[in-house]
């Protein structure tokens, strides 16, 4: 069944991961931690799996290790949209964002760890630091981490961006609004 807030298509998710890579991993317990991940998608562009890693020491280590299935939730753009905005007298605030769930199993791949971290410096630092510069601390940090890979069973997404604003009052929100970036997102979304 479609939604109103549906994301356009697939890029539009995995932009989001990219852009907003910090997600909260949950367990089946309730541990839940803050890591950022990268997606894996297919050949469609559909995310099937988050790579990532973490300390081993994390509770979610355990948690997953005797139950793979979890929830991973991302917030993209969002922000208050206050009435002063619009022109329209009776118009109520409200608030737009970007969120995805998927639910998931993981599974610790410690042969890739290295890997999880190099993927992640590369995409973070851009080239401007790389974990050479570490020296032989390296070796010694990556026996206190595993990676992860988190495999897609479902997902859910709602990308709330103005779709159900009248044309004026969406042109008026994107104008006025003080956060760019979620301005952006509202027009991405309204290219349809």
């Amino acid at each position: 069944m479609t939604s109103l807030y549906d994301p356009r298509d697939a890029a539009d998710i995995s932009r989001l991961i990219a852009d907003y890579p910090l997600a909260w991993i949950v367990s089946r317990d309730f541990h839940a931690s803050p890591l950022p991940l990268i997606a894996e998608t297919d050949a469609n562009g559909a995310v099937t799996a988050l790579f990532g890693h973490c300390a081993r020491r994390n509770p979610l280590v355990a948690d997953f290790r005797a139950d793979p299935r979890g929830l991973i939730l991302f917030t993209g753009p969002e922000a208050y949209v206050p009435t002063a905005l619009l022109s329209k007298p009776d118009w109520a605030p409200t608030w737009n964002y970007a969120v995805l769930r998927f639910r998931v199993e993981v599974e610790f791949v410690e042969g890739e760890t290295k890997d999880a971290i190099e993927r992640l410096v590369t995409k973070m630092e851009d080239g401007a630091w790389s974990t050479a510069r570490l020296g032989p601390r390296y070796e010694k940090m990556l026996g206190q981490i595993i990676a992860f890979r988190a495999h897609v069973r479902s997902a859910e997404h709602s990308f709330k961006l103005g779709q159900d604003e009248s044309a004026a009052g969406f042109a008026e929100i994107v104008a006025g609004h003080s956060d760019r970036t979620l301005a952006a997102w509202m027009e991405g979304q309204a290219k349809r």
